[in-house]
């Protein structure tokens, strides 16, 4: 447990090291704002970039790692969709709050999954985290981006603006030119592969302070039904099935560890930038990240205690 809160409390502490400047410091949201889009735009991807194409993945169990992750996700995104009206009816949610409800269960903060992955095993960790990043990233931006064009509030507008935000997704083609390097073993030039590793490690240290940012400890009064049952999907159910299905596929040690990290980080802050884009309900979405990301601190080490012990 030692190691494990090691490796997680320098997130942490980033992560409130973020709110403390957007409550002193750096007060402007504008600040914040510009540097969410240079994370975003820029460094995130150079970061996707770099560590796809550079992941060692002889060791890795590509095929099983990434039947667990998508596996795990298909079967909360079905829930989700086959139960979406009782679900609704139940929350009293309408059409642009679902969708941050399904943001919020199935979306995953790579920024934290990476740093913690690092953290505990190196780069056997991040070869692992690697995989999750080109699966998985590609798959819920496009769910996502499905789920706001039928259900948000800019709905009418569906299929064109579906498929612009899928082109736009810096996320998507970064993974996908990632994943072309790799398999294609083409030669980088060192300078270059320097050049994107400084973005990507500025990109990890900035995308913790701006999830700190975002937390709105306000909503925490009283956070809404659909918070808290978002929350058990995201932190509960969705790290229980990836570890059980992992291990039922033969996932073993550092493996099966990083796809539990994976599972069971809290939902991603970008998210919260799509639903602006494309009429979701942004402030539930903020309060589902807010009380995910510091019900974390706690569930994190608990998972993957339990995963190391199998």
């Amino acid at each position: 447990m030692s190691a494990v809160l090691g490796a997680l409390v320098p997130v942490f502490l980033v992560i409130a090291l973020g709110a403390a400047l957007k409550r002193g410091l750096l007060p402007e949201a504008s600040h914040w704002i510009a540097l969410e889009r240079l994370t975003y735009f820029v460094l995130f991807p150079a970061l996707l970039i770099v560590s796809i194409s550079r992941a060692e993945l002889g060791e890795v169990a590509v095929v099983e790692v990434s039947a667990t992750l998508l596996g795990s996700v298909a079967i909360v995104g079905a829930l989700l969709t086959l139960a979406r009206r009782p679900i609704c009816r139940a929350l009293g949610l309408p059409g642009p709050s679902y969708t941050s409800l399904f943001q919020g269960a199935l979306r995953w903060n790579t920024y934290i999954a990476l740093a913690v992955s690092g953290a505990l095993s190196g780069q056997r960790g991040l070869a692992v985290a690697a995989v999750g990043l080109a699966v998985m990233i590609p798959v819920l931006n496009a769910l996502s981006v499905v789920v706001l064009a039928r259900h948000g509030e800019n709905g009418g507008a569906s299929n064109r603006l579906m498929l612009l935000q899928l082109l736009r997704n810096p996320f998507i083609w970064s993974c996908a030119i990632g994943a072309a390097i790799n398999v294609a073993d083409v030669p980088i030039p060192p300078v270059v592969l320097t050049f994107g590793d400084i973005l990507g490690r500025a990109s990890l240290a900035l995308g913790l302070l701006v999830v700190g940012a975002g937390l709105r400890l306000g909503d925490l009064r009283r956070p809404r039904a659909a918070t808290w049952f978002a929350s058990a999907l995201k932190l509960a159910l969705l790290p229980a099935l990836a570890s059980g299905l992992g291990h039922a596929l033969g996932l073993r040690e550092v493996d099966l560890l990083i796809v539990a990290v994976a599972a069971s980080v809290p939902s991603a802050p970008n998210g919260y930038v799509l639903a602006r884009q494309m009429g979701g309900d942004a402030p539930l979405l903020a309060e589902i990240l807010t009380v995910q990301t510091l019900l974390a601190a706690v569930t994190m080490p608990v998972v993957i205690a339990l995963v190391a012990h199998l």
